[in-house]
């Protein structure tokens, strides 16, 4: 009979608990997993030290509603070109990719992959590509949700033989990530090869490559300082190239979100995502760097007058962008003054 007096009581009790103000809410609360899905080893920079922090603030000022599971290294399957259409097709809710992965699908954020236009640091870029796809090319990521757009520092050339004047380049293959810098290479008497990061340590030991163009960040996740031990960097700014990423949503999946998950990944979009990331660059870069000079690795800067004259040999690449995205209706004359004036704005007293 004290059995079920105790059931009974507890059974009558449950609609009163949950009657009290916000706990019935609290109770039914929806938890939502996201995959996260991208393309290099859960080593690199990127993955350490933005993926995983910033998922890991999402889930944390949502009170653990929000649960982001990153899969490295294309592990849920497909290849890294194919990353943007699996969060546009909701195979996964949410990747790190780059636009150059595809080239000429995402032509406006093209501007800040122009040869000797962007910043030698990745904070001021990430800046100003951020507030040009608020500005300038949201549309072209439209059949997405993009929580930021940024781009990195100044690029190395990484290579076989040594690189210190134009001359070097002839003939060189080098892997290039996005159109712009593979025209400003083949400008340069260069022979650009389009590779996704993954399939750069397979090229190199076939000899279907002789070197990368990659920032530093990324050289410990591809060993590329075990394989190649010639590295010129391009100093200063505007500096000879950089590449665009974005992270990008399922826009259903964000869309069906409840209004206050939605402002939780708000707050940790645009600027303040794109904030985050920069560092991925900026400090690890220069940590990279100092391990490979380290090892006894050759690393030359090219001078300031070699250095302009590789940008007055790449101008074409410049003009020639300007006119193809002009006859396709892109105001380009205008976007690349524009992001030249905000990376001066930014720029201004980085060092």
């Amino acid at each position: 009979m004290t059995t079920r007096r105790t059931v009974l009581a507890g059974a009558l009790a449950t609609p009163a608990i949950l009657a009290i103000p916000g706990l019935a809410r609290r109770a039914q609360a929806q938890e939502v997993t996201l995959r996260l899905h991208h393309f290099l080893p859960a080593v690199a920079n990127v993955h350490r030290h933005f993926l995983q922090p910033w998922a890991q603030k999402v889930g944390t000022e949502s009170g653990g509603r929000i649960r982001i599971q990153i899969f490295p290294a294309m592990q849920l399957g497909g290849a890294p070109p194919q990353l943007y259409d699996q969060a546009r097709d909701g195979v996964v809710d949410i990747i790190w990719t780059l636009p150059g992965n595809t080239p000429g699908r995402f032509p406006s954020i093209e501007v800040i992959e122009l040869p000797f236009v962007a910043h030698k640091r990745a904070s001021v870029n990430a800046r100003v590509v951020q507030q040009l796809y608020e500005t300038r090319f949201r549309q072209e990521f439209a059949d997405t949700h993009l929580i930021c757009a940024w781009a990195h520092d100044a690029g190395v050339i990484h290579s076989r033989r040594e690189v210190k004047r134009q001359e070097d380049l002839a003939g060189l293959k080098l892997r290039f990530p996005s159109r712009q810098a593979g025209e400003a290479l083949r400008a340069l008497g260069a022979a650009p090869i389009g590779l996704p990061i993954p399939q750069v340590p397979e090229a190199l030991a076939q000899g279907a490559i002789d070197g990368a163009v990659v920032p530093w960040e990324v050289v410990p996740s591809i060993r590329l300082h075990e394989t190649l031990r010639n590295h010129t960097e391009i100093a200063g700014s505007p500096t000879f190239y950089t590449a665009s990423f974005v992270l990008a949503m399922n826009k259903a999946k964000y869309e069906g979100l409840p209004a206050d998950l939605r402002a939780v990944l708000d707050a940790n979009s645009g600027q303040v995502a794109a904030a985050m990331a920069a560092p991925v660059w900026d400090v690890q870069g220069p940590q990279v760097e100092a391990m490979v000079r380290r090892r006894g690795n050759a690393i030359y800067e090219l001078p300031e007058e070699e250095r302009a004259r590789w940008a007055r040999t790449t101008q074409p690449v410049i003009d020639n962008w300007v006119r193809a995205m002009t006859e396709r209706n892109i105001q380009a004359g205008a976007l690349l003054e524009e992001t030249r004036a905000l990376i001066a704005q930014y720029g201004q007293g980085v060092t």
